[in-house]
This record gives structure tokens, sequence and C-alpha cells, in this order.
């Protein structure tokens, strides 16, 4: 017969009931001591420059207060502002402008954007390490295959195992990004004919850090896409065309600025009139392409544009990112396909 562990409240001896975060007497947190090394761990991160460190520890911290204190209001706040530092830091150019961004005018600012892209993208390639984590979960690798398996079924296993990397690949850059901001999520868990997802204990309260996150993944599928695009160029292998084309429409999809796919996690820091310019881009995609998909991400944004809950300040990177993926996919979903 067991015996039940008594906790007392070390501050008045009142005797506390399990999962209790504060004391009902005095209102001294049971784990004031555990806080304070916590917090002195997170400071000690953030001076050392680790920033993501310390937002994961502040995070922790938050798992120990009570939801409706004011310490609790404290340390949220205090994850916001480091999390904007940090965004702010990861943005900051690590290379001056070249010189023909600022004598192009509004070429020269889509010009830039490539420019910029182009070491996001190798950036993106040189995170092998984190691309191989979700192929080591057991719980990955196995509903990967069970994906892969109906696909074979349907499409042949050379587009099978396209698409099921393609999806991967998407799911790890929301993965990613979310460890950018201090936060850990599981490998992808793929979901036969439906795609994937990742599970995580926290999400960004933070509309800009949200922003990121959700643009990540098809920043990431869009890196993968042009991989197949390029190799389909130099090879005049079929496939890689296919594998490019349905990657595109896989992430053009998840911008739709609806329920929880990624771009309503972009519009999220978009104000009404950037909104706005979002729909017009997506015009502007639809009459160079005629891509159907684009319908859908005309009416998911109008939509987005006329709701009441915007920010007051946008964020025009977040604008701008999404611009550039809906062209940019939507170009590439002009690439022939012929499944064989």
């Amino acid at each position: 017969m067991g015996t039940d562990v008594r906790l007392f409240c070390s501050n008045c001896g009142t005797d506390l009931a399990s999962g209790l975060l504060a004391c009902p007497a005095c209102g001294r947190l049971v784990h004031a001591d555990h806080l304070k090394r916590l917090a002195a761990e997170a400071e000690r991160q953030t001076q050392a420059g680790d920033l993501s460190g310390a937002l994961a520890t502040w995070r922790s911290v938050l798992d120990f207060l009570p939801p409706d204190s004011g310490q609790h209001a404290t340390i949220s706040n205090k994850i916001a502002d480091l999390s904007r530092t940090l965004d702010a830091r990861g943005t900051a150019p690590a290379t001056p402008k070249p010189a023909w961004a600022s004598k192009a005018g509004v070429l020269g600012a889509a010009g830039l954007l490539l420019w910029k892209f182009k070491f996001l993208a190798l950036a993106i390639l040189t995170k092998g390490k984190l691309l191989l984590l979700g192929l080591s979960k057991g719980s990955t690798l196995f509903s990967m295959l069970l994906s892969f398996g109906l696909y074979v079924q349907l499409w042949g296993w050379k587009f099978a195992a396209g698409l099921v990397l393609s999806i991967y690949i998407h799911e790890m850059g929301h993965v990613a990004m979310l460890r950018h901001f201090g936060i850990p999520a599981t490998a992808p868990m793929f979901i036969p004919g439906f795609g994937a997802l990742i599970r995580t204990k926290y999400y960004p309260k933070d509309v800009v850090a949200d922003a990121r996150v959700g643009l990540a993944g098809p920043i990431w599928g869009l890196a993968a896409a042009l991989v197949a695009h390029g190799l389909f160029l130099t090879t005049k292998v079929p496939i890689w065309g296919v594998i490019a084309h349905w990657g595109a429409l896989v992430n053009l999809f998840n911008l739709i600025p609806v329920w929880q796919l990624d771009g309503a996690h972009g519009f999220r820091a978009l104000t009404r009139v950037q909104r706005w310019w979002a729909v017009v881009a997506i015009g502007a995609a639809y009459a160079v392409t005629r891509e159907g998909l684009l319908i859908f991400l005309l009416i998911g944004a109008g939509w987005a544009a006329t709701r009441k809950d915007v920010p007051e300040r946008g964020d025009r990177r977040a604008l701008l990112e999404y611009a550039f993926l809906v062209l940019v996919l939507s170009l590439l979903t002009e690439i022939p396909v012929a499944i064989s």
C-alpha cells in the first residue's frame, strides 16, 4: 500500500494539494527556488547572446507560474520582448545592401528580395543535421512509410518519394523557426492522404514571431521545389518537374489565409492596408499564371482584409515574404506535369 507524499508551504506551513503552483494561504510560489535557478540560467544565456536558449528557459518558467498571476504576465511580456529582439537580430543584414537595390525602385526592391532569398536558401541547405532529426524518430519514420505506401499505390514510387520528402522539408521549416524562438517541437508526424503535422507545447503569442513560424514552412518547401526544378532543368528527367510542380502546389495551398493554414499565421502580422497589398500580389500572380488555386487565395485574402482583428502596426518582412512565395510558387506550377 503506497504512502502519499504531503507537501507543505515553506513560508506558512499550509498543507498543499498536489499540482498547486502557489500557496492558497500566503500566495508564495510553490517552486520559488526552482524558478530562481531558471531565471538565473535565462539571464546567463541572455548575457552570453544565446537568445534562443534564453527564450526556451523563460518558457519553461511559465510552467511553474499560475496563469493568472502577475509573475506569469511579466515573464510573458519578457518572452515577447526577447522574441522581437531575436527577430530583429536575425534579420539584420550581414552584408551591405547592394547599390543597385536602392537605384532601381520597385524592381530593385524585388531584386533585393531575390538576392536575400539566395542566401536563405543556402542556409536551409546547410541544415542537414536538423533535416535528419525526424528520420531518427521511429514515429516519424513509420508514418512517413505509411504515407509513402499510400502514394505509391496511386502514383508510383518516384513521385511518392518526392512528395513525402517535400512535405517533410516543409514541416521541418516550422520546426527550425520554432527552435529559433526557443520553442521545442516534435518531428513531423505524417497523416496518410492529408500531409503532416508537428506538435509543440507552446506557440508564439507575438504576431510577428507567429508569422515567421507560419511562413517558414512554405519557404523551406519552396527551397525543396526549386531544387527539384533545378534537377529537372539539368537532367531533363520529367519526374523532377512533376515533383517541383506538386511541391509548389502543396505550399501554395498552405498560403491560403484561413483556419490554421500557414497563410493565416502570416496574415496575423499584416495591417489592413498590407493585407490588401497581399491581395494585389495574388491577383498579379493569377494574371501571369492563371493558376486556379490562386482564386482560393484571393477569396481568403480578401476576407482576411475585411476582418476587424488586424494589428495597428504591421510587419513589412511578412508581407514581402508572403508576396514572394505566392509569385514564385505560382510560376513553378507552370511546369508541365505527367506522372508516369
